[in-house]
């Protein structure tokens, strides 16, 4: 919880921070997974600190990454790209039009008009399928550099294996 922050930091400052890093990530890799709290990115793919960057989302999502992957390439210089989705995932497990109306349920006027705004929650029936659409999403977006490897992977949360898909 919130009220351990500094003293579990006390021990991370002193045995395990590493000030000297630099900023650019070693292995020129970007990495998009999902938000969920069961994945530990870093030690199920053998990764260290310093060689890649992770953006994490509801879903793994790509689209809601394309901020973040255009900063890292343009000014970082990433050059490749892993999607990761997962099995068990939240995002196949309800619609945008559900989750707008549990949002409409108790809101005033002005949550009302915020919800009316999201196009969508970028939710997915299809495992596989979802990595695909993101890994063609990425590899067309003309803001991503044309050179960039773009690879998609599912992650499965019961074996803790990764399966490459795209």
């Amino acid at each position: 919880m919130a009220t351990d922050f500094v003293k579990n930091n006390e021990k991370y400052a002193k045995d395990q921070h590493k000030p000297n890093l630099p900023i650019p990530p070693s292995k020129k890799l970007l990495i998009v997974t999902c938000m969920d709290a069961r994945i530990d990115t870093f030690a199920s793919l053998g990764l260290e600190q310093g060689e890649c960057h992770v953006v994490r989302n509801a879903g793994g999502c790509a689209q809601d990454a394309i901020r973040n992957i255009v900063i890292s390439q343009r000014l970082l210089g990433t050059r490749e790209i892993a999607v990761f989705h997962h099995t068990g995932c939240g995002m196949l497990t309800f619609t945008t039009d559900q989750l707008k109306d549990i949002l409409r349920k108790d809101a005033d006027d002005a949550a009302k008009a915020e919800v009316d705004k999201i196009g969508s929650f970028l939710e997915f029936k299809d495992l596989e399928e979802s990595v695909k659409e993101d890994v063609k999403f990425l590899k067309n977006h003309p803001l991503v550099l044309k050179e960039t490897k773009v690879s998609g992977w599912i992650f499965r949360v019961e074996d803790g294996k990764v399966v490459q898909v795209a």
